[in-house]
């Protein structure tokens, strides 16, 4: 054996002896994560039971049990996600997929706890087994777990899909038409000026309109248009959505409008707040439009000249104080109304991020208790952060400057500010 040879070894025998402590490092770093996992779901758990049995005793009763249950169950989830500054609607979520895994599924939270599995696999196997009729469910989790602790979570959601469809006594024909109630949009605002617009359907509706935009994308590369395929399916979906066109415009159309000119199309009634040196042409700081954030300023000047309505509020460009709110629109608010909505921008709950104008506009001293009607008694809630609000244990200060102190009925103290100015 020669030198080289020798040295070769050692550097391999050096690099597998540091590689197993990394593997093992790992994988019970991974174990712990499991286990604390778990222990997260039970907590979870435990603090919606409580809610449940303590909903009359903490909610007025006034409210029906049913809704008295509800409103003491978001009151929880409030008090927990305002601690860990999270949404409420994530807490809600995961407190939903911990019961599921408590109560319905132990034997997965034990091999979660064990490190066997991750959050990821018990996460698909509650979701199939909200589909799965109770009794098929305890076949259903014996055969689903012993896939889950041999393989990964992407693998282990195509066999579950499998096993359910096997075991699941109901047609998927009655399945697939109870689902159709949850089709939606939504809207997912993203940086520099996009957003994604997100669509939940059936899928030969889906199927057909992805169909429909690559051939319209095929289409104008076939007749030499430089766009990726990637944005000319975009292109094609927002001419559909927004310019009238039929699909077969689209598909024989050889080539499609680019996304200036679809904008083009676009009505709204829109609140854009623009830096004072911006409209008087000596800066190019970016506008805001309300509902998403930064847009640069030519988009906003174009959205603004299509607008039948809207309103355009003047800023200080160093301080972000209002210099003055355009009368320009249809149904002009209340001054003070405006005022307040602008100042909040949200819900002022913490962690809440319902735009003002969805929002009620709350007294934070109530009125019958000598509150007055001003920007220093007023604040932008949610309609559950309003109810919420009143409930018993749950404070809030209105201090100078709009600044909201929160006291949660744990004791718990939380403090939001309004928006600051955007420039």
């Amino acid at each position: 054996m020669t030198e080289t040879t020798s040295a070769a070894i050692r550097v391999g025998d050096d690099y597998a002896a540091q590689l197993a402590q990394f593997s093992d490092e790992w994988t019970e770093i991974h174990r712990q994560q499991a286990a604390l996992d778990a222990r997260k779901a039970r907590l979870l758990a435990r603090s919606a039971a409580y809610a449940d049995s303590f909903a009359d005793a903490t909610v007025p009763a006034v409210f029906p049990p049913a809704e008295r249950q509800a409103l003491s169950r978001r009151s929880t989830c409030a008090a927990l996600a305002m601690a860990i500054r999270v949404p409420e609607r994530t807490i809600q979520r995961a407190t939903n997929d911990a019961e599921r895994l408590v109560n319905d599924a132990p034997a997965v939270l034990e091999s979660l706890e064990a490190g066997r599995i991750s959050a990821r696999h018990a996460q698909v196997i509650t979701d199939q087994l909200c589909d799965v009729p109770a009794a098929g469910r305890a076949v259903f989790l014996e055969q689903v777990l012993v896939v889950a602790e041999r393989t990964t979570a992407a693998g282990l959601r195509t066999s579950a899909r499998v096993l359910r469809e096997r075991l699941h006594p109901e047609p998927i024909t009655a399945r697939a038409t109870r689902s159709e109630a949850d089709r939606r949009v939504e809207f997912e605002p993203a940086a520099d000026g996009m957003a994604w617009v997100h669509l939940f359907t059936t899928a030969p509706i889906a199927q057909g309109i992805i169909e429909c935009i690559e051939a319209a994308a095929a289409e104008s590369r076939n007749a030499g248009d430089t766009r990726s395929c990637a944005q000319l399916q975009a292109d094609a979906l927002a001419a559909l959505a927004l310019t009238g066109v039929t699909p077969d415009d689209v598909i024989s159309s050889p080539v499609l409008p680019h996304p200036i000119e679809v904008q083009e199309h676009i009505k709204p009634t829109v609140q854009i707040t623009v830096p004072a040196l911006t409209v008087a042409g000596v800066s190019d700081a970016s506008a805001t439009l309300d509902g998403y954030g930064p847009i640069d300023p030519e988009t906003a000047a174009r959205i603004a000249v299509n607008a039948p309505s809207f309103t355009r509020i003047l800023v200080q460009p160093e301080t972000g104080a209002v210099l003055s709110v355009g009368r320009n629109q249809y149904r002009v608010p209340a001054d003070l109304q405006r005022a307040v909505r602008l100042r909040d921008g949200t819900c002022r709950a913490p962690g809440c991020g319902r735009r003002a104008r969805a929002c009620d506009l709350d007294h934070s001293v109530a009125w019958q208790d000598g509150g007055t009607t001003d920007v220093g008694n007023l604040a932008c809630l949610c309609r559950h952060h309003h109810r919420m609000k009143h409930l018993p244990g749950w404070n809030l200060d209105h201090g100078p400057g709009g600044v909201l102190e929160w006291t949660t009925p744990d004791g718990k103290q939380y403090r939001t500010e309004p928006d600051p100015a955007p420039f």
